[in-house]
């Protein structure tokens, strides 16, 4: 009881408050000839730990305490960015700063410029280093727009300079980021791995199926039908709402993932759809899949390159998904047998459905309890 309890606790600290993203920011720039418009935004939860936003110490940031520290924000960020040219530095003077909403909370969007040196540049080169003292796990996603191609391309501390090409975009180099941020997305996704894992929990151990389910070989069967039931309902979805034939409001998706987590994890606790976690894994992966797609709307889509892209990120998805997966399987069928296994099913069932319960009172009241 005491260790079922440990298991409990210990799951609920260190399960995330916040199921997405939890440090990355969005830069978007513009070539025009010489001249460079640009868009970064960054949370701003992220800014008030930098170089604190919250005035009067309340918890809670006003547009007021915000605008105060305008000129503070500007010179934080653009001091750790260095836009070049093939000709020379790009100085960077800030225009503007607003206030948006992402899926994960409110970001200040800061708009600038900048001019560069001689002729139209070929190629510029990108230097990042936002939070890079402050959070080893930061990213920087960029959209880059010249001449109607849009390239990508994902910074962090150990990627903090990149050179792009405007002349010749690179479409394997543009695929290979996809893909990567395709990758990060879902290991980031706090959410989707919840339930993924609350459905391979009991792949090795289900209830009146036990000597079938003793082999590694019928446990990686069980998962395999689990996990392409779920790839191939995501990616229909995902498809579909990146290419702009479905959309539904963000709230509602955001609310339904949480609401999937939920069940999944007490399905292990009660048998709602023990026997058919394949086709439960094919209906609640229709909405993961509209949330992965909130991801690309952030990005944007080249429409140059539109449908490689689309799949660049998809097998990212996978190839993220697909590590999970070869990670837990075989710890989880060498514990099978152990006690400390099946109270991991029930008890970390438990904490993940309560976790998952926060989230959807966040989501569908839009307000925070645990989240930063």
């Amino acid at each position: 009881m005491k260790r079922g309890l440990f298991i409990l606790l210990l799951c609920i600290w260190l399960s995330p408050a916040q199921a997405h993203k939890p440090s990355d920011s969005y830069l978007s720039l513009a070539v025009h000839g010489q001249r460079i418009e640009g868009q970064w935004d960054i949370a701003l939860r992220d800014l008030d730990f930098a170089i604190g936003l919250d005035g009067n110490g309340d918890g809670a940031l006003t547009w007021d305490e915000i605008r105060a520290r305008h000129a503070a924000i500007a010179a934080y960020a653009l001091q750790r960015l260095q836009v070049a040219s093939d000709q020379g530095a790009c100085p960077l003077q800030a225009v503007e700063q607003l206030i948006d909403r992402h899926t994960d909370g409110a970001y200040n969007v800061l708009r600038f410029q900048a001019t560069c040196p001689g002729a139209a540049p070929a190629s510029v080169s990108i230097g990042y280093t936002l939070f890079a003292d402050l959070d080893p796990q930061h990213k920087g996603l960029l959209k880059i727009d010249s001449g109607g191609a849009t390239q990508t391309a994902i910074f962090d501390p150990d990627s903090p300079r990149q050179t792009i090409s405007l002349t010749a975009p690179d479409r394997l180099a543009q695929f290979g980021a996809y893909v990567r941020h395709g990758i990060w997305h879902i290991w980031i996704g706090y959410d989707h791995i919840l339930f993924l894992l609350s459905l391979l929990l009991p792949a090795v151990l289900l209830p009146g199926l036990r000597e079938r389910q003793q082999g590694l070989k019928a446990a990686f069967y069980d998962v395999l039908k689990v996990v392409t039931a779920f790839t191939l309902a995501h990616s229909i979805t995902l498809s579909l709402a990146s290419l702009s034939l479905v959309s539904l409001p963000s709230r509602w998706v955001e609310s339904a993932i949480a609401a999937s987590v939920i069940l999944a994890a007490l399905n292990n606790l009660l048998p709602l759809f023990r026997s058919k976690r394949p086709v439960a894994a094919f209906a609640f992966g229709l909405i993961h899949g509209f949330g992965f797609a909130s991801v690309l709307r952030d990005l944007g889509l080249p429409q140059g390159s539109l449908l490689a892209s689309l799949l660049g990120f998809n097998v990212g998805v996978e190839i993220g998904q697909l590590a999970i997966v070869a990670a837990f399987l075989p710890v989880a069928w060498l514990l099978r047998k152990t006690g400390l296994y099946r109270q991991v099913l029930t008890v970390g069932s438990l904490a993940i459905a309560l976790v998952a319960c926060v989230w959807l009172v966040e989501r569908v009241a839009d307000i925070k309890l645990i989240s930063a």
